[in-house]
């Protein structure tokens, strides 16, 4: 009996790499798997365009795991041997997830680990990625790495102090260049190119080709391949993917939302924003209502970043609310809805919100919020990407004709449960060093005082001018009075 298309084997995939992925349940390529890995296998430049969520990670990682562990002239010596770049934190861990995975059985002999030498040890694969402290990546590096999985800014750092050594490679990927276009990384990338050796092998995937990102290639490859996993004239949409848009007012939005939350058939969901202020505020008054939420945007440090990632995969929540930053690095494929609470800045960027969903062929919903003053922007989005939509009805938390076409109960109300904390609402305080600078998530006006941050509003952290209780426990009460004077006599002066 003959499958609709090859299994890993059949496509020369080595044995060790097979049985890893098939433990993991994939015994069969995507598309863009079958098309690129024969090419990629031999050696060749090309350049991998596939809509998200259609396995372009397996694309490069099973070629690049293959060939570094097979090429007779190069021994594998802890000096990186392949080098994938990619634009965010969240891409990063899940690549070095699924190469992880798919290296399992991997030694750094040529041949098959059970006939292997004892001088062998398993393929090594770090990921190197900002947010976190610089040393136990040092540490990493130091110790030997065969695949390093990162993002521009701290490879660009550990390479220029010398920790990363890039003049060993033999291959390179750029995944996702599209987004780091948008996110202002080819400069970076261009260093990092002029870095490594000209004699390698280079692939670069994305899910949309622009012009710069053409002419980048043109740059650092040597005569790809273009390959596309479906025609040319395709959607840049899933076809898997149901889209709705509404005409909503930003006073009702959280309510819509509450109630397409509890639509039938609904499982994990993505809630998109542009700002990280409304990420925080809808994920804080969606667990008010009861459910089981969490957030990702930029004002929280990367460990509650993670944690409220890796809920959402494991399931402990459900629902998560995120900026775009975390639009490329969360590959689930049983997310059943996507909401755009608020629209995306271009079609691209709606193109890769709403891949979150209909992902490995299975179904999805797609539902677009669209604010009065965001009409003019939806307008080109629609025309871009065909979607005959461009004045969409005008629909409220109440609108008969949204429970109809989302299968919501018509009992529905805004609530759902007992009142819940936001999971990684706020980070810890020893988090706030690791990242980037804390902002205000409390949407209160920001204070300084000698160099620490004051809220005016509210109970703040130890950090701040706090109870009295509070802060006689941490600075004692002489302190406390000092600090007292100064807000006195601030208020008195205006």
């Amino acid at each position: 009996m003959t499958h609709l298309n090859p299994t890993f084997a059949e496509l020369g995939v080595r044995d060790e790499i097979v049985r890893a992925l098939s433990e993991d349940g994939k015994e069969h390529p995507f598309a863009i798997q079958e098309l690129t890995m024969p090419l990629a296998l031999a050696g060749d430049d090309l350049i991998g365009q596939a809509r998200t969520g259609m396995g372009k990670t397996l694309a490069f990682g099973v070629p690049l795991l293959q060939r570094i562990t097979t090429d007779p002239e190069k021994e594998l010596s802890g000096i990186p041997r392949a080098l994938v770049v990619v634009p965010t934190r969240e891409l990063c861990l899940q690549v070095h997830s699924d190469l992880s995975i798919a290296a399992k059985y991997l030694t750094t002999g040529g041949a098959p680990a059970p006939t292997s030498g004892t001088a062998d040890r398993k393929l090594v694969v770090t990921s190197i990625y900002g947010g976190r402290p610089y040393e136990p990546q040092i540490e990493a590096l130091q110790k030997g790495v065969d695949v390093v999985v990162g993002t521009p800014g701290r490879l660009l750092d550990l390479a220029q102090q010398g920790h990363l050594q890039l003049g060993g490679l033999s291959m390179l990927v750029l995944d996702e260049a599209d987004e780091m276009l948008d996110l202002g990384f080819l400069p970076d990338i261009e260093r990092i190119l002029r870095q490594i050796p000209t004699d390698r092998q280079a692939m670069l995937f994305s899910a949309t080709m622009p012009d710069p990102i053409i002419t980048l290639a043109r740059t650092f490859m040597n005569q790809p391949t273009h390959i596309r996993a479906e025609a040319p004239h395709s959607a840049a949409t899933h076809d898997t993917t149901e889209q709705f848009a509404y005409r909503a007012h930003a006073l009702d939005k959280v309510e819509m939302v509450a109630r397409i939350l509890q639509a039938e058939g609904r499982g994990a969901t993505m809630i998109f924003t542009r700002t990280k202020r409304t990420a925080q505020k809808v994920s804080d008054e969606l667990a008010e209502r009861g459910f089981k939420v969490g957030a990702v945007h930029g004002d929280l440090g990367q460990g509650a970043r993670e944690k409220a990632l890796k809920s959402f995969r494991t399931g402990d929540i459900d629902v998560l609310v995120a900026t775009d930053v975390a639009a490329r690095g969360i590959d689930i494929d049983d997310i059943t809805h996507v909401i755009n609470y608020q629209i995306p800045e271009d079609e691209q960027a709606y193109v890769h919100r709403i891949g979150r969903t209909g992902r490995a062929g299975k179904t999805g919903i797609a539902v677009t919020l669209v604010d009065w003053d965001e009409l003019p922007r939806w307008t080109m989005i629609d025309k871009a990407l065909g979607l005959n939509t461009p004045d969409p009805a005008e629909t409220y938390s109440s609108s008969p004709h949204l429970y109809e076409e989302l299968n919501i109960p018509a009992e529905t109300t805004g609530t759902f449960g007992e009142p819940r904390k936001a999971h990684a609402a706020k980070r810890p305080p020893a988090e706030k060093s690791a990242d980037r600078p804390a902002r205000n998530r409390n949407r209160n006006r920001r204070r300084t005082r000698a160099g620490e941050p004051v809220s005016a509003h509210s109970p703040a952290p130890s950090t701040d001018i706090a109870a009295p209780d509070a802060e006689a426990s941490a600075d004692g009460a002489p302190k406390r009075r000092r600090r007292r004077r100064p807000r006195t006599a601030a208020a008195s002066t205006g």
